[in-house]
This record gives C-alpha cells, sequence and structure tokens, in this order.
C-alpha cells in the first residue's frame, strides 16, 4: 500500500458480519447460473454447477464465487477477531466445505483443458485468493481463530497451491501473446487483473509471473499522458479505465517517477478536472446485472482514488478522499440488502475500497 495514503475507517462489526453472511449466502445459492463453459462435444453438454465447478459454484458465475471465497478468507484474516463467534465458525465451515483437494483438483484439471477460461478477470481473483489463504494459514498460529480455521487454513492453502500453479503459468504463456492492453471497464480490464495478479504472485514467491506483468504493464502503460475520460463511465462499467490503470502506475513506478505520474496521465484531477469520476454514478435498475455493475464501479472508484490520493497534495488529495467516502456510502445498502445481482459480488469490492486488497 503507498505509505502516504492514510488507513481507512474500519468497517463496522454490524457491516463485517453482515458481508460474512451474505457471502456465505450467495456462494450457497446455486441457481441462477452463467457457466462461461464451452461445449467441446455433445458428450459436454448436460452440466450442473456442483459437478462442473465443485469448490467454485454458486454466486451466479467462476469469478463470482471465487472473489466470494476470497472474501471469507480476507475477513478471517483482516478482521477474524471482529466478527461473531458463530459467523466465523460459519465462514469456516463452507471454507472448508469448498477448498478439499478433491474439489480443487477438479477445478485446475478443468483450467488446464481449457487455458483461456476467466481470463484474465477470473485467474486475477483466483491467484489471490491462493496468496490470501496461504496468509491466513500462516497467521492463524499467531492469530487464533475458530476451531475449524485454526484447524483446516493450511489444508485449504495446500489445496489452492496447484490452482495458483496453473493461472501463473497460463500468465506466462498469455502475456508474450497478447499486443495490446484491453481499457474497457469491465471483466477483461488488464490493469486491474495485472494489479492483482503481481500482488498475488509476489505473495506466493513467483517472482517469474510478478516479472512479466510487470515488463507488460510497462510496456502498455508507463508511456501514456493526457487520458481522455469523456466516455466514462460505459453503461455497464464496474471499473474505471483511466483510475485503475493511475492505481496501477502508482504501484509499478519508482517513487520519484509516480510522483508526477498521475498528474501527467491524469491532470487537474480532484482540482475541478475528470469531476465526474468523482460523483456516484447512476444505478437506474439496480436488479438488472449489467446496471449493477454500476454500484461496483462506485466502489472501484474509491479503491483507486484512496490510493491516488497518496500522490497529490493539500485539497486534491482531500477531494479524492471525500469522494470516495460518498461513493462509498452510496452503495453500502446494495451490499448485503440489495437484488441478487449486486450482492452476488459487492462484498469484494466493498473490501477492495477498504484497502484489503493489493497492497
Amino acid at each position: 500500500m503507498n505509505p502516504q495514503t492514510p488507513p481507512t475507517a474500519p468497517p463496522s462489526t454490524a457491516n463485517l458480519n453482515a458481508w460474512s453472511r451474505i457471502a456465505r449466502q450467495v456462494i450457497g445459492t446455486p441457481y441462477p447460473w452463467a457457466p462461461g463453459h464451452v461445449v467441446t462435444g455433445p458428450e459436454d453438454t448436460r452440466v450442473v454447477p456442483h459437478e462442473l465447478h465443485p469448490a467454485f459454484h454458486g454466486a451466479l458465475d467462476w469469478h463470482s464465487c471465487v472473489h466470494m471465497h476470497w472474501s471469507l478468507a480476507t475477513l478471517l484474516l483482516r478482521h477474524g477477531a471482529a466478527l461473531d463467534p458463530a459467523e466465523r465458525q460459519a465462514a469456516g465451515v463452507l471454507l472448508a466445505e469448498r477448498l478439499t483437494p478433491a474439489h480443487l483438483a477438479v477445478e485446475v484439471a478443468y483450467l488446464r483443458e481449457r487455458p483461456s477460461f476467466e481470463r484474465p478477470y477470473g485467474w486475477a481473483w483466483a491467484a489471490q485468493l491462493a496468496a490470501t489463504v496461504q496468509e491466513l494459514a500462516d497467521a492463524i498460529p499467531h492469530r487464533g481463530g475458530g476451531t475449524v480455521v485454526g484447524s483446516d487454513a493450511r489444508t485449504w492453502a495446500e489445496a489452492l497451491a496447484p490452482l495458483g500453479e496453473v493461472v501463473g503459468d497460463h500468465v506466462l504463456d498469455w502475456l508474450p501473446r497478447q499486443a495490446y492492453p484491453v481499457r474497457h471497464g469491465k471483466h477483461q480490464n488488464d490493469a486491474f487483473a495485472l494489479l492483482l495478479l503481481m500482488d498475488a504472485y509476489a505473495r506466493l514467491g513467483r517472482g517469474d509471473v510478478v516479472e512479466v506483468c510487470r515488463s507488460r504493464a510497462l510496456d502498455w502503460f508507463a508511456q501514456d499522458e493526457g487520458a481522455s475520460t469523456d466516455d466514462e463511465p460505459g453503461g455497464s462499467d464496474f471499473l474505471s479505465p483511466a483510475l485503475t490503470e493511475a492505481l496501477l502506475m502508482t504501484r509499478l513506478l519508482p517513487q520519484e517517477e509516480v510522483r508526477p505520474w498521475p498528474g501527467r496521465f491524469l491532470p487537474g484531477l480532484g482540482e475541478g478536472a475528470h469531476e465526474h469520476l468523482l460523483v456516484p454514478p447512476t444505478v437506474l435498475d439496480p436488479t438488472d446485472g449489467q446496471g449493477a455493475h454500476l454500484l461496483g464501479l462506485a466502489l472501484s472508484r474509491a479503491w483507486a482514488l484512496r490510493g491516488l490520493a497518496g500522490w497529490l497534495a493539500g485539497p486534491a488529495a482531500d477531494r479524492l478522499r471525500e469522494s470516495a467516502r460518498h461513493q462509498e456510502d452510496v452503495v453500502l445498502d446494495h451490499i448485503t440488502d440489495g437484488h441478487f445481482m449486486a450482492t452476488h459480488w459487492l462484498v469484494s469490492f466493498a473490501l477492495l475500497a477498504q484497502g484489503e486488497g493489493p497492497r
């Protein structure tokens, strides 16, 4: 995390418990289901969620299920002491049921057979899950935890390790073959994926993956300047292309190069320019899956704005932090009390906004 960015106020205990409960609830909701399954032949057409993806079924789709598992692991790791004992135990039970060696072996085999499945968004979250559960396993002896969490975290980490390895191998194969970055505000946004991947593989000790991500990010983005944000947001964006790219570069460049970079890329941010990025997006129908993306956009903007604020000075930095708080507040009720098209994924982005993602 940018050392100049002050920590955010932690979520309330009530919110933490509610976020854990909704994560468990949506993971346990098998339908509706959007499998993203590419049928390879007539024998491959009869599939049900728990058979195709025994670890990651529920929460509408594979990537959402993965990052809602990450949400539970992150809540246990960062806020376990604040969770009610029964909720902490229930979160551990769910993770123990899903993150078994047998279940993860099926997921790994699926990814090996379909090397472009969920590239790059699902990959990035899978790597984050593997890294966070490994950190949880390492922390348990020092922090304690519920009975299930304490006894099983190491097992989860070992079961997830092959998933992290296959995703890392896919990244090494993919990035040299992609000439141009995807810059829109949805799942294929490469700046977002590279942020998550670099952080995860640094924690997992895969320097080769970190380096290929870093090299590609510099090739794609380091020379950018004067970003136009007039076409943001798109009608179904959950990321700001400009803010996400800017945040990525603050994590990549040497400190002396980072300081002028946001001003070169987004001149006047926090000083009257790009003001529409600081206003919560209008959501006319939060029950529509694509419209609900805009709720997540408010949270991902909050994440990026807090990260960028540390590289700005005085009133501009204050303006970014004020916007981050406001955009979070507007979305808060949707995280647990909204429609399934919002609740099946927003906890993860709320945690990002709170600084619980890449550091």
